[in-house]
């Protein structure tokens, strides 16, 4: 059995789609497990699987020397660190958080920590629920080397491939810069699917045909298989949360001078989704947005 610290478990807050595939496939490697979702259902798989299902946050990490987070939002992070376990973790705790928030308030978030004698590592990660249950992900960590170096062998059960990037906040602008891409993709095959809708076309032909071209990619091809189907649950990355890493990627662009027109429009194309009630499915479902051009 992996033993982390080798005197108390490892401490996973947030079981959303990644946050549980990650906790399983940590219990899968032999990590002993204290979990905790604010929706309690999302933990009975874990519990399931042998892990200790905790009543709130506190009771998870409390005594943990490692606590990992896999949280939706800045909101989520600022309300778990620093409200639900200020005060209550360990003493030269080490925080491995895999949730997605701007540069600024990860470096904000680590220095904060660190008046508390707790450390944070950012660890970002790249791939879909299925991945971080098979340990595929793709893992970037930024912060201290040696807190990397600590959280090597959980890094290694999740990844197929991890780098450690520099400082905290720039795993986020890597991972910014990879989830504007994606988007940007996602959006542009849905307005291809509409246009080819519009013109009559047949869109299993037509997404045939793109999917055996030069302009495919894996992630493409996945997506056209759900706007194929138009079947857009259970989500491999929700809607809301691909709208708020646009929304953070064009104010990271603002903040150094710079301006990402395409990503900003593609980023309110995904709110009107969004707004039409259609943010806890897969971000492909934007290929059925009604959105009229302007």
């Amino acid at each position: 059995m992996v033993v982390v610290g080798g005197d108390n478990e490892l401490a996973f807050i947030g079981l959303g789609g990644m946050g549980a595939g990650m906790a399983l496939c940590l219990r899968d490697a032999g990590f002993p497990l204290a979990v905790h979702n604010r929706t309690a259902a999302k933990a009975a798989p874990l519990a399931g699987a042998g892990a200790r299902v905790a009543g709130s946050a506190a009771e998870a990490a409390g005594g943990a020397r490692i606590v990992v987070l896999s949280l939706s939002d800045q909101a989520a992070v600022e309300q778990v660190l620093f409200g639900d376990l200020a005060g209550r973790l360990r003493p030269g705790a080490l925080v491995v958080d895999t949730s997605t928030v701007s540069p600024a308030y990860s470096a904000e978030a680590t220095e904060r920590l660190a008046r508390e004698g707790v450390r944070r590592l950012e660890a970002c990660v790249l791939g879909n629920p299925a991945m971080a249950r098979a340990g595929k992900l793709r893992v970037y960590t930024a912060g201290r080397q040696e807190d990397a170096d600590e959280a090597r062998p959980l890094v290694d059960a999740l990844a197929q491939e991890s780098l450690h990037v520099g400082a905290a906040g720039s795993a986020c602008a890597l991972k910014l810069a990879f989830n504007l891409i994606l988007g940007n993709q996602i959006a542009a095959l849905a307005e291809a699917a509409q246009l080819a809708d519009g013109a009559g076309l047949d869109r299993d032909l037509f997404l045939t045909a793109v999917t055996g071209s030069g302009f495919s990619s894996p992630t493409l091809a996945f997506r056209a298989e759900l706007m194929r189907a138009r079947r857009y649950e259970p989500p491999a990355f929700r809607s809301a949360l691909m709208e708020k890493d646009l929304r953070l990627a064009v104010t990271e662009a603002a903040a150094h001078g710079l301006e990402l027109p395409v990503t900003a429009r593609a980023a309110e194309r995904f709110a009107e989704t969004v707004i039409a009630g259609d943010g806890d499915k897969d971000a492909a479902v934007v290929a059925e947005s009604r959105a009229l051009i302007r």
